[in-house]
């Protein structure tokens, strides 16, 4: 039985906690910026949805070609682009540049993220995917969660500039450590590299792929909401401080973050579609409690809850997306459908949200969120009901 490539892992986890950590520092921030900027709900949704729409066109292709050409040169040059377009943002001063310097970030990502969790199920040892997928998968939650809280620190004591060259500079030591540290592509271990990885057709007809890409799509479609939406109501009414803001939603991410490990460990061992259901309930009425708070202590209550949720059935999702890739000789390519519906429904979450606010009432975004996981989840229990997921 194949070992866990420390050095590997370690490069990876290190060089993608860098990175989430600085796109972290610009989540709680921007909403608010382009708000000031005088940017209504639609346009809001728009900043947050071209990043996800970039990424979703160049997501297959990129994918796709690491299954063939190998891992490294797309996580290397993925970074560098990173790095350089986060900068960007300093000169961008007005609603459709934003839009644009999104747009240009989310082709960077496509290079990074199915790529970087290919390698890493390429790596992983049989029978210890929900734990390896677990671990490597705080580095993005614990990224994601200390990124708000020092943007947030970093906007009230120095400026917004400031938070756009840490963010690029926490890119550009991802892309170090991935060019010194990572192996050269003869040396990476998935075997299949070099030979035709199964059709698209293929992967696109199975049931469970299916399913794991819908759950993913509601999931994703609520962070979309939460990103996009939360700080604009936590700031016009409740008056947080871009400080709390930050906290605000960095806690669902950390509690989300912190107990991947344990629940991934869980999945290697109990029934891993009992899991991800368990957990989109969880979401599904962290959802609701959004929109019923009323106070902003209610707001942390449900960001905690949306944290569990998220923190039990991803473990267990991304465990079932290594064991098929690996039977389709496709894990750059599976990673990138579930990639791909992480940011379709980003770019729906955020964009429908911004109408419903339009149209609406701010709150009723996440109604809408809720209403979307609840389909979700069903449609999850759809595609995988009477299967017995063997691989």
């Amino acid at each position: 039985m194949k070992k866990l490539d420390k050095l590997i892992f370690s490069t990876l986890f290190f060089s993608m906690l860098a990175t989430v950590t600085g796109v972290g520092i610009v989540v709680p921030l921007l909403p608010v910026y382009a708000h000031t900027l005088g940017a209504n709900g639609l346009y809001i949704g728009l900043i947050f949805g071209a990043f996800s729409l970039s990424r979703a066109l160049f997501l297959p292709y990129f994918g796709r070609l690491s299954d063939k050409k190998g891992r490294k040169p797309f996580i290397v040059v993925g970074l560098f682009a990173y790095s350089i377009i986060s900068l960007a943002f300093m000169f961008s001063k007005d609603v459709n540049s934003l839009i644009f310097t999104r747009f240009l970030q989310g082709i960077a990502s496509a290079m990074l993220m199915p790529v970087i969790q290919a390698y890493i199920g390429d790596i992983t040892p049989k029978g210890k995917e929900g734990f390896s997928m677990g671990l490597f998968n705080m580095s993005m939650f614990f990224g994601l969660s200390l990124g708000p809280v020092i943007g947030g620190i970093i906007n009230d004591k120095l400026s917004l500039n400031a938070a756009f060259i840490c963010m690029g500079f926490l890119a550009f030591i991802g892309f170090l450590l991935a060019f010194f540290l990572l192996p050269p592509i003869k040396s990476e271990q998935a075997g299949y590299l070099g030979k035709a990885p199964t059709e698209w057709k293929i992967l696109l007809r199975d049931r469970v792929i299916a399913g794991l890409f819908l759950f993913r799509f509601a999931y994703t479609l609520c962070i979309g909401v939460i990103w996009g939406f939360l700080p604009v109501l936590a700031d016009s009414e409740f008056f947080l401080s871009s400080s709390s803001i930050g906290i605000l939603v960095m806690l669902g991410v950390f509690i989300s973050g912190l107990i991947h490990l344990p629940m991934g460990y869980l999945a290697d061992r109990v029934n891993k579609n009992m899991m991800i259901a368990a957990g989109g309930f969880i979401v599904v009425f962290a959802m609701l409690y959004f929109e019923w708070s009323n106070t902003s202590q209610g707001l942390f209550y449900a960001s905690i809850l949306f944290g569990i949720g998220g923190g039990i059935s991803m473990p267990a999702l991304m465990a079932l997306a290594v064991l098929k890739g690996n039977k389709a000789h496709a894990m750059g390519s599976v990673m990138a459908l579930l990639t791909l519906a992480h940011s379709v429904g980003m770019f729906t979450g955020s964009v429908f949200a911004g109408m419903m606010m339009d149209l609406f009432l701010l709150r009723e975004a996440f109604l809408m969120g809720a209403v979307m996981m609840s389909v979700g989840v069903g449609l999850f229990f759809v595609c995988t009901y009477k299967k017995n997921v063997t691989f």
